[in-house]
């Protein structure tokens, strides 16, 4: 049984909408990892949100990084959206926060394999977050945290959807996903 929360909007969850709004504009996205099971209830800090994007073209991105430059987002990284570009281009990611700050920030990366592009295939807006963004599908979260993570905090996030989802679950895609990630990252 799926479990219907209330969800009051956070500071956190305020900035990442107001970054998503300007992303989504440019091309498809995922919240993927610890964000997301802070979306659905979990009770534990982040630094970050981990967001997967489609590869944009560099004035595409331009346009991108001077908008958010606009809205009062700065990145950590460099000032010159060329050389932001290059970065993402070469499978790095990039941290955006609010100008003079440092935390919160958002880690953006271009998708670079077969398991982000499906990620960004099989996005989902998980309503029970009360959040209207889209997220990597909750097996494929499980999945990773279980299989390639596996860090006590990402263990205790897998166990949170486990609970939170209990019996609406495709054991056999998170399998599948496992499977594809140990031949894909290890």
């Amino acid at each position: 049984m799926v479990l219907e929360m209330e969800h009051d909007k956070s500071k956190l969850d305020c900035f990442v909408e107001d970054f998503v709004k300007i992303l989504e504009k440019y091309g498809d996205y995922i919240i993927v990892s610890g964000y997301v099971a802070i979306a659905l209830g979990r009770s534990r800090g982040t630094e970050d949100i981990d967001i997967i994007v489609q590869p944009i073209e560099k004035i595409k991105y331009s346009e991108l990084h001077n908008e958010l430059i606009q809205a009062g987002f700065e990145c950590l990284q460099s000032h010159d959206p060329n050389e932001v570009h290059s970065y993402l281009k070469d499978y790095l990611s990039v941290r955006y926060g609010r100008k003079g700050t440092f935390i919160p920030n958002i880690e953006l990366k271009f998708a670079k394999d077969e398991l982000d592009y499906y990620q960004l295939k099989t996005k989902k807006k998980l309503k029970e977050t009360g959040l209207d963004f889209y997220f990597s599908s909750v097996e494929m979260n499980i999945a990773f945290k279980e299989e390639y993570l596996k860090s006590g905090k990402d263990m205790e996030d897998a166990k949170h959807f486990r609970i939170v989802f209990a019996g609406k679950l495709n054991e056999d895609e998170i399998e599948q996903i496992k499977k594809e990630i140990r031949r894909v990252k290890l």
